[in-house]
């Protein structure tokens, strides 16, 4: 990535989860600065359970990590990184180890559980991970979303040459989006229980608050989403359809920049957190959760509690986000 000119440039560290990778390029464009993304991880499993001792110890092993080398050698001293941040417990432990040997600061996102966090600079925790109070931990609603303006103008349009919907359309018949994930280790996903929540959706009931004019009803799945709840999906009268199994199109950015009203499946976090972020869609969670007190379920219940699901508030990180710059010296 080509640097622009008086821009500060922070490394980025990812373990290759793209919902981690992409909270990290949230926090350095939130800290003003261009990145520089870089693969680690663990060389074995032993050697990130190693990582723990030795980060209560104060030792910091990089001979722990592999895939650090290419930024930290002779070759690489002219690039300047002003941090180092990481999202995720791959990239914990070597966010603080080369941000050491680099002299610079260390940032993270998600909650370090394990590690000794007040030797981290700056740590961005969701509220879903209860994190301990502390000078360098910035509590924040949700996860941190990489996109701005142009991402959903660029949807927009897209979605448009997609579907054949033009601007007038939209702006005359409210758009209705629903987004369905798919189950995981918190939550299922049956036939039975999305029938339910499809009827009430398609009726007159969910749509009475907008009065006369009749609504675009939009639906998409995921890579996630069960086949079928998918051919259930495909009975319903939708005026626009994406299935992922059919056709890998991203509707997603449209969905949250033009719905009034925008259904989310609780277990997708970064899904509702986006929803939840940008746009002016009243969120709603359509809840599929297991029983019982879990991340997932604390997310979306703190969510709903700040007026940001089941409302139309949006997540204003604006204060955090100036609170960690100070933190990162930047």
């Amino acid at each position: 990535m080509k640097v622009k000119s008086g821009m500060s440039k922070v490394l980025i560290l990812t373990d290759g989860k793209a919902g981690h990778e992409n909270q990290s390029k949230a926090f350095a464009r939130a800290l003003g600065c261009e990145f520089e993304i870089v693969p680690v991880q663990f060389k074995s499993k032993f050697h990130k359970a190693l990582s723990y001792a030795c980060d209560r110890l104060g030792i910091r092993a990089l001979g722990l990590v592999r895939g650090w080398e290419s930024v930290a050698g002779e070759t690489r001293r002219s690039t300047a990184f002003v941090a180092v941040i990481g999202t995720g417990s791959g990239t914990f432990y070597a966010a603080k180890a080369l941000a050491k040997k680099l002299g610079v600061t260390c940032g993270a996102v998600l909650y370090p559980r394990g590690y000794d966090i007040a030797s981290f600079d700056c740590v961005l925790a969701p509220a879903f991970d209860r994190p301990a109070a502390a000078p360098n931990v910035i509590e924040i609603p949700a996860n941190l979303v990489a996109a701005d303006a142009a991402f959903y103008e660029k949807g927009v349009a897209a979605f448009y040459n997609h579907s054949g919907f033009t601007a007038d359309q939209v702006a005359a018949r409210p758009l209705v989006a629903v987004i369905v994930g798919g189950p995981n280790k918190c939550s299922t996903m049956s036939v039975d229980w999305m029938k339910r929540e499809l009827d009430a959706i398609f009726a007159d009931s969910a749509i009475r608050q907008f009065g006369n004019s009749p609504i675009l009803r939009c639906v998409t799945t995921s890579r996630r989403t069960p086949p079928e709840i998918e051919a259930l999906i495909d009975s319903y009268p939708w005026d626009y359809k994406l299935l992922y199994s059919k056709d890998h199109f991203n509707p997603i950015p449209a969905f949250v920049k033009l719905a009034k009203r925008l259904y989310v499946t609780a277990e997708s976090t970064g899904m509702l957190s986006e929803a939840c972020t940008f746009g002016s869609a009243e969120v709603v969670a359509l809840d599929n959760l297991n029983p019982g007190s879990h991340k997932f379920r604390r997310f979306v219940e703190n969510l709903r509690a700040d007026g940001y699901v089941d409302g139309s508030r949006k997540v204003d990180l604006s204060a955090q986000f100036a609170a960690a710059k100070k933190l990162m010296g930047l």
